[in-house]
């Protein structure tokens, strides 16, 4: 009677694992997921010529270097200091030179800005789908008519790969009039 009980218990417990963590919509549960990364290089500024041609080299190479690119974001940090626009030009300048525009407020960063700096701020975001591809149950039964745990990672991972701003991802894009008359036609001369 006893190894009737345990051979039940076993047995019950056995299939109540079968169904958990099963997905029976039709919804991947493998998403894209966005992560942001901030990088920081303090410059020298006087309250005369704003930022020295040194400095501006300076700033020329580590943008070089970082490979600034589209989807990029470039921020000044001020500290406690008031906004210059001659180092806000020159900074843009630099930027701009990669085809990159300047935010207008900057990301926290770790540790203060010291009087006679200013802290540039490069925030950069990636995409990807974690944990992809998933063939941990490509062998056994599929009882309850779930789907693989592999299901939505090739599209998924394909968009993450292909957006050009990962940060669409998150938030999407205002509707501009550049891109909101695309299917439109105009009327020309009184006829369609």
């Amino acid at each position: 009677m006893r190894a009737k009980l345990i051979l039940t218990a076993s047995l019950a417990f056995t299939l109540a694992g079968c169904g958990a963590g099963s997905n029976t919509s039709m919804y991947s549960t493998n998403q894209p997921v966005v992560q942001r990364t901030n990088y920081a290089l303090d410059v020298n500024v006087d309250g005369v010529s704003g930022v020295s041609a040194y400095e501006k080299d300076r700033v020329a190479e580590w943008f070089e270097a970082m490979k600034l690119r589209f989807g990029d974001r470039v921020a000044i940090d001020y500290g406690n200091a008031f906004p210059d626009a001659s180092v806000k030009s020159a900074i843009g300048d630099a930027a701009a030179k990669h085809g990159v525009l300047m935010s207008e407020t900057s990301p926290v960063t770790a540790g203060n800005v010291v009087p006679g700096t200013v802290r540039i701020v490069v925030t950069r975001s990636s995409a990807d789908v974690p944990n992809c591809p998933n063939r941990s149950k490509t062998t056994e039964s599929n009882y309850d008519s779930s789907l693989s745990p592999d299901y939505g990672c090739a599209v998924n991972s394909n968009l993450a790969a292909m957006v050009a701003d990962p940060e669409d991802l998150v938030r999407g894009r205002e509707s501009t009039t550049e891109n909101s008359r695309g299917g439109s036609r105009k009327k020309v001369g009184g006829t369609n």
